[in-house]
């Protein structure tokens, strides 16, 4: 994602939480479907499957729906309504146990057959060793990589200090890097 995109998406979030209390369903609305597919993708990584990571989504939301004030209050919004669907999602795994993680993560462009496998095989690779990771190493990479988050934002959407999230990503990528040089080689 561009820094473009990145400003676009902050743009049109504020925007959705500006209006959620003199607009709350038309906001919510837009706002889940600004965010729904980010937040699924980070929800997985919490849950470990599709099917809780979207009810985690929906628990979140319908949370929101009722109080629509303490997101249009936060400090930080994106953080807290990742936070949100974390709670949820850890709600939804001590409700059910859960599984394993899992990411799912698909590339698709107009290259050489040759050339998707062995983007396939090193996407998977790099998956592999992401679920290797501690889970609470693998949420602030997922965080820091897909969403973009700085670390102020990830420890507030993970309700931890900075130096706490910066230290799981320094270990995180640590690890990643000694599994990853056999590969490079």
């Amino acid at each position: 994602m561009s820094s473009d995109d990145v400003a676009d998406f902050q743009t049109k979030f504020r925007n959705c939480v500006d209006r959620l209390t003199e607009q709350p369903e038309r906001a919510l609305t837009e706002m889940f479907d600004l965010t729904a597919q980010r937040l699924v993708r980070f929800a997985i990584t919490v849950t470990g499957n599709q099917p809780d990571a979207e009810d985690a989504l929906q628990g979140a939301f319908l949370r929101i729906a009722f109080k629509p004030r303490l997101l249009a209050k936060a400090d930080a919004p994106w953080p807290y309504l990742i936070r949100t669907v974390r709670n949820e999602a850890l709600r939804i795994i001590q409700k059910r146990k859960g599984t394993g993680l899992e990411v799912a993560e698909r590339s698709s462009g107009e290259e050489s057959i040759e050339s998707q496998i062995v983007q396939e095989e090193t996407a998977d690779t790099v998956r592999r060793l992401l679920k290797t990771l501690p889970k609470n190493q693998y949420e602030v990479v997922i965080l820091k990589h897909w969403e973009e988050l700085t670390f102020a934002e990830i420890a507030e959407a993970l309700g931890l200090s900075q130096n706490t999230v910066a230290s799981r990503y320094r270990y995180a990528m640590e690890k990643l890097q000694r599994s990853l040089e056999p590969l490079v080689k």
